[in-house]
């Protein structure tokens, strides 16, 4: 009898493993074979509803569809235990700190191309900065309102903000590619960043993961909507408006973003283990970075768009 329970616990926890991956196989499956794209090459025809819409379409698959699925690994990091539980936030940390080193880059690049560099400049250490101010003072204001006590969701809300932000930059790439009429781009983008951003989903859960009590399902669905849509948004201003110093700006707002998220993750991890470096922590940290730069910097800029 025990055996039978043991045996069908391992049964669940590896449906929980091997489930979203079925499901983004699947998604994956379906866009390359149906390329729901519309007639990009159609572009000057369309009007500008029509492109929105398109670009609507397109960057729900490109950024919600990939959070979700990724978010369905939650069952299984809850029944983690609590050193493995806070592996797995180094783990997110490791993203995260992968996705701002990134956007870093692209924020100076993007600034260095504007027309008024300085003013480009300025903007983007004001983004950094002024971001990472206004959302620890949020944090604070939330923490003080819950009695000081850590709540992995309000951090996991941070998370989603944060990648929410840098899902903009994203947009952007498809927006541009979109209206040029590059449909083989514009899939292909659409390809990798469902790869990248389906780790979001548990980067995002991690921290509700240590809480006792699991919340309802509204929470997890409006963390992916503000994880996720912001794809649309970056694709509508890249279609309509390709600056050089409005990317800059956006950028330097997810850097701010992510840095702070990244200060509260440390601080959950040593509020409930006491201590933030163990060779776990490290290790899953370090796995994090290594994830993000083989699917960012080998598959969707090595393999899926070169050069």
């Amino acid at each position: 009898m025990i055996d039978g329970d043991r045996s069908r616990r391992t049964a669940i926890r590896a449906a929980y493993v091997v489930g979203p991956i079925l499901i983004l196989a699947v998604v994956l499956a379906v866009l390359w074979s149906t390329s729901p794209n519309g007639d990009v090459e159609a572009i000057d025809e369309a009007s500008t509803l029509e492109i929105l819409w398109l670009l609507t379409v397109v960057g729900a698959i490109a950024g919600v569809v990939p959070v979700a699925i990724g978010m369905l690994w939650f069952p299984f990091i809850r029944t983690l235990e609590h050193r493995y539980l806070h592996a797995f936030l180094a783990l997110a940390a490791g993203v995260l700190a992968f996705i701002a080193f990134e956007m870093t880059e692209e924020a100076i690049a993007n600034a260095l191309a504007a027309e008024r560099t300085a003013l480009a400049g300025g903007l983007v250490v004001l983004g950094v900065f002024g971001t990472f101010a206004a959302m620890y003072a949020l944090g604070r204001w939330r923490q003080r309102a819950a009695g000081g006590e850590q709540s992995g969701l309000r951090i996991a809300y941070l998370v989603a903000i944060a990648l929410g932000l840098h899902s903009i930059g994203e947009g952007l790439g498809i927006g541009v590619a979109f209206v040029q009429g590059d449909a083989t781009l514009v899939t292909l983008l659409v390809v990798g960043y469902i790869m990248h951003n389906v780790t979001e989903g548990p980067t995002i859960v991690a921290a509700v993961a240590r809480d006792t009590d699991t919340p309802p399902l509204y929470h997890f669905a409006a963390m992916g909507i503000i994880a996720g849509s912001p794809v649309i948004f970056g694709g509508w201003i890249g279609s309509l408006a390709d600056s050089a110093l409005l990317a800059a700006v956006f950028f330097a707002v997810a850097v701010g973003a992510i840095l702070q998220v990244l200060v509260e993750m440390v601080g959950l991890i040593r509020f409930d283990a006491g201590t933030l470096l163990t060779r776990l922590n490290a290790a899953t940290f370090a796995a994090g970075v290594a994830l993000m730069f083989v699917l960012e910097d080998v598959i969707v800029e090595g393999w899926i768009v070169p050069g």
